[in-house]
């Protein structure tokens, strides 16, 4: 940057060349969210006050030391002119030629260089590395600097540019500590001359900036930055209005956590828990409700990539002064500092959810029976946390109260040293379990069971796979290794079908039923029923099965099920007998059979089928 002239005082000087050709990309971007020029000199004017107020911890010798600290704004509709002023720390001669003409740190060097060869020219990065300042071209035909130091002694000066080529600078008298900005608007940006369009603008960005911002003498920014403060120092009144007021809701929040980390990333975090989950109503998939700011400065509302997506239905607040003030929705997806936020805030709520699990146990049930679908989604989804919210899932149980839940650990720390794994059964309802042949081997040997209820629910444990050394197996598999049962539990009056009688029925009944089972078998977990499908297939449960049937109506093969028979049971023993005399209606019970454990493991495709095979099995016994 080279001096042209100097006269009387007036100098004026040119940009650097850097400088000169972000300012061409600046004034003929057609960004299209020019409002964020407001944000960057608010965002100027903050620090500058901030600056301005360790001074005077520091300093006791300083200009003006008993103005406010304030920012103000005042928007001439009339001449088209909007100013921003603050009593921030001010700038010398040399702070001004040097922060307004010159990019002079290597990182501000190393963003222009990016924006210059990018081929999306992502403005809302402008504010990065102290450049913000330029925006105001995005919407000024012509800027003016007013500015003078909080050194004692200091002279005021004046800075103007239309940002084509070079500024001015000359000695301004009367001024006051702190920096003026007069933007002279460009025909296409006059609605930045309306109070109302500033008022909206400062109220997205900029609300909660710890000075007050007056506009026209009345104060904008209302809303404190709660987050920032002492948990001690907050009344839960406050708390609950700061919720209502970020998530535009009525209700009470259900679990609130606030905490401040300092490593590895400075983090002040205000998170809520809403009152009720809207999805769960039908209104379609919720969008992240955590907004990103840093030093009080938004930076993204609703930030996609703060979060993992299955804590979307959370709401509040992470400030982080380590954060870049203008990182882009893009850069958000890739920088290794969001990995990390993501991973402190995700890990310290989870931790938060178990502290609530002993502590608030009834509350902790209010949140499952709202939220739980979010925790199982990421159990089933995302590998990072799923172990982290195994601790979390909650269930019923054949050794629970109904509507009563139990967690993984309820379940290890009752299950005898032998006992290798936690077994689970997926039913519609309780009663409906209880009612099916899964549970008979279980019940006889005393095996407690969990009951899932949703589709998700085998997802999210075939997926952990494992719990404390334990395997997570569904009831309905093949090859369960279960105990065997004390001499008194069998009852020796019943006479097993066994021996020839035995392999000649399984290997008719396979016959009979086709490719619709691998193979027909001896059960030896049952013991009132007469069958049941099992999964040859450890990954596709009966669950998982009815979920694969609702999205393709065609996925009906029963590849990879075995029907196990009871041989001990009056049914069978009838059907080996019936085979023999009457073949036909032999043929007719075993598709019955054969229905009915299809209905006992929920996986009924088509009634009309059964209903008509059930009348004609009546007409024939009515006949008898």
């Amino acid at each position: 940057m080279e001096k042209d002239n100097v006269v009387n005082g007036h100098e004026t000087l040119e940009f650097q060349a850097e400088v000169k050709q972000l300012l061409d990309i600046v004034i003929n971007s057609l960004y299209t969210d020019r409002e964020i020029f407001l944000r960057e000199l608010i965002s100027n004017a903050a620090d500058a006050l901030e600056k301005i107020r360790y001074q005077s911890i520091t300093e006791k010798d300083m200009l003006d030391p008993d103005l406010p600290y304030e920012i103000t704004i005042e928007p001439n509709e009339k001449d088209k002119i909007l100013t921003i002023a603050d009593t921030g720390i001010g700038m010398t001669r040399d702070e001004l030629v040097r922060n307004l003409g010159t990019i002079a740190h290597s990182g501000s060097k190393s963003f222009f260089h990016q924006l210059v060869d990018a081929d999306k020219k992502d403005l809302n990065l402008i504010g990065q590395f102290g450049v913000g300042f330029y925006s105001a071209f995005m919407v000024a035909k012509k800027v003016r600097v007013l500015t003078r130091s909080y050194l004692p002694g200091s002279e005021g000066y004046e800075w103007v540019s239309d940002g084509v080529g070079s500024f001015t600078i000359n000695q301004a008298e009367g001024l006051k500590r702190g920096t003026t900005i007069i933007l002279v608007l460009k025909e296409n940006a006059y609605e930045f001359a309306e109070k109302e369009t500033v008022k909206k603008i400062v109220q997205r960005y900029s609300n909660f900036v710890p000075f007050a911002i007056m506009l026209d003498e009345e104060k904008v920014n209302a809303v404190q930055a709660i987050w920032t403060r002492s948990k001690s120092e907050i009344k839960e009144e406050e708390y609950a209005e700061f919720y209502k007021f970020i998530s535009n809701a009525y209700d009470d929040a259900l679990f609130k956590l606030h905490f401040t980390a300092d490593a590895p990333i400075a983090i002040n975090a205000l998170l809520f828990v809403p009152g009720e989950n809207v999805e769960r109503f039908g209104f379609g998939k919720i969008e992240p409700g955590v907004s990103l700011y840093c030093r009080k400065v938004l930076i993204q509302q609703k930030a996609e990539g703060l979060l993992p997506e299955w804590l979307r239905f959370l709401k509040g607040v992470v400030d982080s002064e380590d954060i870049p003030i203008n990182i882009s929705r893009e850069t958000m997806q890739d920088s290794t500092l969001i990995a990390k936020l993501r991973k402190i805030i995700t890990g310290r709520f989870l931790k938060f959810l178990g502290e609530q699990a002993r502590e608030n146990t009834e509350k902790f049930y209010e949140f499952w029976r709202k939220f739980g679908v979010f925790l199982k989604e990421g159990a089933a989804s995302d590998y990072t946390y799923s172990k982290d919210i195994a601790p979390l899932l909650r269930f019923e149980s054949s050794k629970s109260e109904p509507g009563k839940y139990i967690s993984l650990d309820d379940y290890v720390e009752r299950t005898p040293e032998n006992q290798k794994n936690i077994y689970y059964i997926n039913g519609p309802s309780r009663e409906l379990i209880e009612a099916g042949p899964y549970l008979e081997a279980f019940g006889v040997r005393d095996i407690e069971v969990i009951y899932t209820h949703e589709p998700v629910d085998d997802f999210v444990l075939t997926n952990l796979a494992e719990y404390k050394g334990k395997k997570l197996v569904s009831a309905d598999q093949a090859d369960l290794e279960l105990p065997e049962l004390a001499e008194e539990a069998v009852n020796d009056e019943k006479q097993d079908l066994e021996g020839l009688e035995l392999r000649n029925l399984t290997a008719w009944l396979k016959q009979t039923l086709g490719d619709r089972v691998e193979e027909v078998k001896e059960s030896k977990r049952l013991v009132d029923s007469p069958a049941l499908l099992i999964n040859l297939n450890g990954y596709m449960t009966s669950s998982m099965q009815r979920v694969m049937q609702a999205v393709n109506k065609d996925f009906g093969s029963m590849g990879g099920k075995a029907l196990e028979i009871n041989p001990r049971h009056e049914i069978i023993k009838g059907l080996e007998s019936l085979r023999q005399k009457d073949e036909e209606f032999a043929k007719l019970a075993a598709e019955q059979i054969y229905d009915n454990a299809l209905a006992a493991a929920g996986l009924a495709v088509d009634p009309r089928a059964m209903v008509d095979r059930m009348y004609r099995i009546l007409e024939r016994a009515l006949k008898e």
